[in-house]
């Protein structure tokens, strides 16, 4: 009789997997963790250094991730911690092409860190998503497959004293990438004369295939901020009109 208990032992650790296993589904699945599309967040570096108003040193002079996001949901698993070691793998790219503009290399990481616990944790519940690995692995594949820089270097809209429409640059990344994106703007200041571009969003469905942004009707959405800099001083989406597209300094 005494095997019996192996059987129980077993038989209650694979109850409280379960249980740990719909406790996880239904975090994922309620309140403001249930998302629609997923969002490919490109900066441009110098216009991150002056929303912070920090003094970057040597920022790149090309377009870097900010981040891959879920819309409508963020820190959804609290339990899941960043582990850089997940990732020794990816660093050498990591550092090139999700930079942290801010912060110097010692303190790289922290921003990842943010970005995982952030918005990683809820994408994860895709299984294309679903190791710290997987999330910032795949976000480097979007970015080099949109090739967001070379685009826009094709398309003749390149850093300059000159100033561009909005509408011009939406229309020719709609003409490229056949779905509509969202353009954020840091806005003018006293003694500035027009918004300055800051950030590209392209978005796709959970099956990574690309879509529109926005749908008629649906609100293009509101400001974000870095969390760094003045809390007044926020990206918004980009208003009809003249942007300056600032070169590296």
């Amino acid at each position: 009789m005494k095997p019996a208990a192996p059987r129980r032992v077993l038989l209650r650790a694979l109850c409280l997997a379960c249980c740990y296993l719909c406790c996880a589904h239904g975090l994922w699945k309620s309140g403001n963790h249930e998302w629609k599309k997923l969002i490919m967040v490109h900066h441009w570096p110098a216009t991150v250094c002056k929303e912070v108003e920090k003094d970057c040193r040597d920022p790149p002079d090309y377009w870097t991730i900010h981040g891959l996001w879920a819309d409508k949901a963020e820190q959804c698993n609290r339990s899941w911690p960043f582990n850089l070691e997940e990732i020794k793998d990816l660093l050498q790219d990591m550092k090139i092409y999700w930079p942290d503009v801010i912060h110097s290399a010692a303190n790289r990481s922290s921003f990842w860190k943010h970005e995982w616990e952030k918005h990683g944790t809820c994408v994860a519940q895709l299984d294309t998503l679903n190791s710290q690995k997987k999330y910032f692995g795949e976000g480097l594949d979007l970015y080099r497959g949109l090739a967001l820089n070379s685009v826009l270097q094709k398309l003749g809209i390149v850093p300059s004293g000159n100033y561009y429409q909005i509408a011009d640059i939406k229309d020719a990344l709609a003409g490229l990438y056949g779905v509509t994106p969202k353009i954020q703007c840091l806005p003018p200041e006293q003694g500035e004369e027009v918004q300055i571009l800051g950030q590209i969003e392209l978005c796709f469905t959970k099956d990574l295939q690309l879509r529109n942004c926005t749908e008629p009707g649906e609100p293009a959405g509101g400001r974000h901020r870095a969390g760094r800099g003045r809390p007044d001083r926020a990206l918004e989406v980009c208003q009809d009109g003249p942007v300056f597209y600032p070169p590296p300094p």
